[in-house]
């Protein structure tokens, strides 16, 4: 079965009613990354989550360059409604490429950089990636594997913002330890 199938058979039997009105929704909650960089600023205020909300961080930065700056312009893969232009979109066209799926990517960034610092958070995150991920296919935005390499990479991504997080901690307590000793 090829991707536009997949596509088509979401717009046959999954679309209408109140799909049409959250799918656009929780995609909006995604664009920019906004969500996720919010959660990761509440995080960073909270004084025991701010390890959580450092990973995320960095996550989303490494996201940014990885998906947006470097595989969409490599890939060049063009948006499954410029290939089948019968379809009638429920949002405004994205104007990027369609690989990876960036709102995939992010929020599986997030929600992997919470489970790699073992927090509880990270599975209502996961379903809300989910979710961004299937709103994507619902919306005529993403192909499936657009999708599946955006939340491979997001995986990617949230484990290299906790293995970072932990190396900057690992050194700010090292500095702080000789800064005592030169006390």
């Amino acid at each position: 079965m090829n991707e536009l199938a997949v596509l088509d058979f979401i717009q046959e039997h999954l679309t209408g009613g109140m799909g049409d009105v959250l799918m656009p929704a929780i995609s909006f909650l995604g664009n920019g990354g906004m969500i996720w960089i919010i959660l990761a600023l509440v995080l960073l205020l909270i004084p025991k989550k701010r390890r959580e909300g450092l990973a995320v961080v960095i996550g989303l930065l490494a996201m940014l360059l990885l998906c947006n700056i470097i595989l969409k312009q490599v890939v060049g893969r063009p948006r499954p409604f410029d290939v089948n232009t019968a379809v009638k979109l429920l949002v405004k066209p994205p104007s990027d490429y369609s690989f990876p799926s960036g709102h995939t990517c992010a929020a599986v960034t997030a929600a992997a950089a919470l489970f790699f610092r073992k927090s509880r958070l990270w599975l209502p995150i996961a379903v809300a990636a989910a979710l961004m991920g299937f709103s994507r296919l619902y919306l005529y935005v993403h192909y499936p594997t657009d999708v599946l390499g955006g939340a491979l990479l997001g995986i990617l991504c949230g484990w290299i913002g906790s293995i970072v997080c932990d190396q900057i901690m690992k050194e700010k307590s090292s500095a702080g330890v000789e800064q005592k000793n030169r006390i």
